[in-house]
């Protein structure tokens, strides 16, 4: 189990990626959060398995019906300490 910081780009603002994604994490069980970034990108952080690494990535560049995807960035955060007993959406 690792959590990742991941930093999505493309057309992911203000075409429901958070609640889409925050859907779907929470129905995989999923710890963490999502939140849009004043440069345009959305950044997650979660809880992930190893094993659940690639539905993970799935989620993120499915999005929503409205959304675009261009690349995903993501770094493992080794001290990651966070009280969430599941997935939210920050603001």
């Amino acid at each position: 189990m690792q959590w990742y910081r991941c930093i999505i780009f493309g057309n992911v603002q203000g075409v429901f990626y958070r609640k889409s994604v925050s859907q779907a994490m929470m129905k995989r069980q999923f710890k963490g959060y999502i939140q849009n970034l004043p440069d345009g990108t959305v950044e997650v952080v979660a809880e992930v398995f190893d094993d659940e690494f690639e539905a993970f990535l799935s989620i993120l560049k499915e999005g929503s019906p409205l959304s675009t995807v261009n690349d995903i960035q993501y770094e493992i955060i080794d001290d990651a300490t966070f009280n969430t007993d599941g997935f939210e959406i920050r603001y």
